[in-house]
């Protein structure tokens, strides 16, 4: 026995993406390569923060105020590290900043591709962002950043 076929004109989920979207995607490809871009030409901070000064913008309060590591901190320097291809010292500055550079490419790609082909991957993308995945997500971070308090010097 066969299994039913659909016909063309029944299907609910266009094949190939909307000019929109493509245009969408590749607005995301774009803003995803400049982030990436600039992670690549900041020089990492050895201290394992503060990288983010060099794009003009001022100290972590954060820090300033209790010389602790703020739920961010050491994320562009992770990011940077990454964009030299340290991925092993992108990940041991900033766990959470490894993973985001990590994301960051892979979306990229991703738009990327949607943009070019009219592949429908953002479609598919966009059904991960299930509840489950965001507390996992809030979990690592926060995980990530008491990691980065134990390892503050």
């Amino acid at each position: 026995m066969s299994a039913p076929t659909t016909h063309p004109s029944e299907r609910t989920t266009p094949l190939r993406s909307s000019t929109g979207e493509r245009i969408a995607a590749g607005l995301v490809a774009i803003i995803t390569l400049a982030v990436l871009t600039t992670a690549a030409w900041l020089t990492p901070n050895p201290d394992g923060h503060a990288t983010h000064t060099q794009l003009g913008m001022n100290k972590c309060t954060w820090v300033v105020w209790f010389d602790k590591p703020c739920p961010t901190c050491g994320m562009t320097t992770s990011f940077s590290h990454a964009g030299e291809g340290s991925w092993t010292t992108a990940t041991l500055t900033q766990p959470m900043g490894a993973l985001l550079a990590l994301l960051t490419t892979m979306i990229f790609w991703g738009a990327t591709h949607q943009a070019l082909t009219g592949s429908r991957i953002g479609s598919v993308a966009q059904t991960a962002m299930r509840p489950k995945l965001v507390i996992t997500m809030l979990a690592l971070a926060a995980a990530a950043w008491v990691y980065k308090i134990n390892t503050w010097s």
